[in-house]
């Protein structure tokens, strides 16, 4: 026995035929505008998010100033800090911040320094201890990793609406079906299933 082939139609709901239905087109037409929706705020989204890592970078940097300061206890033996793929250990530091006051403060430094040494650490405007800012491929990196995920999640949450869209259209197409049948059945008085 044959094996019955059923081959696949592309885009038959585009397609004049007197299979399709009013609501079949207009699913193809509620698909291609949600297609290119997603599309366009995944793009938006996207940008926009490159554009703010990159300002937030740039701000960190403007605000930012390297410093001398003294070192104030041995970091001989000290264990590293606690973030595991940095080698540097916490010490006291002393410094003169641009208003001309001393600040001391706790900084992540190069082990193995007596005290006295002089190290370089980052402030901001205000005195403050602050970390490094971003390098130029750090930026790079961070935006475009944030504008691929802003991208992805504005996408994606286009495409989840769609998504149910297009649930609620199945719904509304499987109702009908079912009136039709119903219509048939009963034309007769009796019922086929």
């Amino acid at each position: 026995m044959a094996e019955a082939r059923c081959e696949r139609v592309r885009m038959w709901r585009w397609r004049r035929s007197p299979l399709r239905r009013r609501c079949d087109l207009v699913e193809a037409w509620v698909v291609l505008a949600g297609w290119v929706i997603a599309l366009v705020c995944g793009v938006v989204a996207g940008l926009a998010a490159v554009g703010a890592v990159e300002r937030a970078a740039e701000e960190q940097r403007e605000r930012s100033r390297q410093v001398s300061a003294v070192l104030m206890e041995d970091t001989v033996g000290k264990a590293p800090a606690r973030v595991p793929a940095d080698y540097r250990v916490w010490a006291k530091v002393r410094w003169t911040g641009p208003d001309g006051r001393t600040h001391t403060d706790e900084a992540r430094v190069m082990p193995d320094i007596r005290k006295g040494a002089a190290v370089e650490v980052w402030t901001d405007d205000s005195g403050r201890i602050t970390s490094e800012p971003l390098s130029g491929s750090e930026i790079t990196l961070h935006s475009a990793s944030g504008g691929t995920l802003a991208a992805l999640c504005a996408s994606g949450a286009v495409l989840g609406c769609l998504w149910g869209v297009r649930q609620l259209m199945e719904r509304r197409r499987l109702d009908q079906w079912e009136a039709e049948w119903a219509r048939i059945d009963t034309r007769n008085g009796w019922k086929t299933g």
